[in-house]
């Protein structure tokens, strides 16, 4: 899940919510929605193999 900040970037959330404290775990901040959405790709990749 990518949002955008305030400041112009674009941050990457997981899709579930962190039980610890009921908000989405950060998965990383880019620059691009671009590189946002690779990054997201790769973490679907990766936690499937």
């Amino acid at each position: 899940m990518i949002r955008k900040l305030k400041s112009g970037k674009y941050r990457l959330y997981s899709r579930k919510l962190n039980p610890k404290n009921g908000r989405r775990r950060n998965l990383g901040t880019f620059t691009t929605r671009g590189a946002a959405e690779k990054h997201e790709r790769e973490v679907q990749y990766f936690k499937r193999h």
